[in-house]
């Protein structure tokens, strides 16, 4: 096989600037000695560069024409090519339960999924890198009170500090996508625990980012009901863009308290 056309369908923007590919391999040196697993190598244009790096490395990639491409072109992974759905993967059977980089070239339409998975896996995923959308990556790593911060931002923010890299532009892609991409790493903090009801954080984040330009009064009544005497706290004055994930967690544990009462 000598080529791999990019599809559509699996949101594909083959990287073919090599200059860049070196560069988003070095991104992993931030978690050093522990191995590597890449999402989507397509044509390997990363993977190469990731061989180099002289540690166990995997890669998973869904599309039927690439994979017999990476047998041919990369006989040194062997049995590391994996054929299949990341987002569907059990992470626990990657590398035997030891933890490990996450790293690739993202399928845009599926990145946000790529993260919260890690999210859920994150006691085995100290440190992600790699390109995504730049508007992703800007919610990704954007601080409070901009109009980036979102529900992106939070979640991933309560478990991983995030660095924004840098800026890739549409030409070095086949076929250019119509946006910018940006790098990004995200490395593990050192919670074990937010100190408060999960599920319920996420909730109260998901429900009140629906209503981002609204105060947050709007939104809580969706969860604390109208009449809840907690809606005349002062912090309901504030939209949810200008919360920080520390506030997120206070309010979750107000919010529970608040549900008990009322049972």
């Amino acid at each position: 096989m000598n080529s791999v056309k990019p599809k559509k369908f699996l949101g594909q923007h083959f990287l073919t600037d090599l200059s860049v590919a070196s560069r988003i391999a070095d991104t992993v040196d931030a978690c050093p000695t522990i191995p590597v697993l890449e999402v989507g190598p397509g044509t390997g244009v990363l993977t190469q560069y990731l061989l180099r790096k002289e540690r166990p490395l995997k890669v998973v990639e869904i599309d039927f024409d690439s994979v017999p491409y990476l047998h041919e072109h990369f006989p040194e992974l062997g049995d590391n090519i994996i054929e299949g759905d990341f987002l569907k993967m059990n992470l626990q059977e990657v590398f035997d339960g030891h933890p490990f980089v996450l790293t690739g070239n993202y399928p845009y339409n599926i990145s946000s999924q790529i993260f919260f998975k890690m999210v859920e896996n994150r006691d085995l995923i100290p440190c992600c890198t790699g390109m995504i959308q730049k508007e992703v990556a800007e919610r990704l790593a954007a601080a409070p009170g901009g109009k980036t911060y979102g529900v992106l931002s939070v979640l991933m923010q309560a478990w991983y500090d995030v660095e924004y890299l840098f800026t890739v532009d549409e030409h070095v892609f086949n076929p250019p996508p119509k946006v910018k991409s940006a790098v990004i790493r995200m490395t593990r903090n050192e919670k074990t625990s937010l100190g408060c009801d999960e599920q319920l954080f996420r909730r109260i984040v998901k429900t009140v980012f629906t209503m981002r330009r609204k105060m947050m009064r709007n939104g809580m009544k969706q969860i604390l009901g109208k009449d809840s005497p907690l809606l005349a706290d002062s912090m309901f004055t504030r939209r949810p863009e200008q919360l920080s994930v520390q506030e997120y967690v206070d309010l979750t544990n107000r919010v529970e308290a608040e549900l008990k009462l009322a049972l």
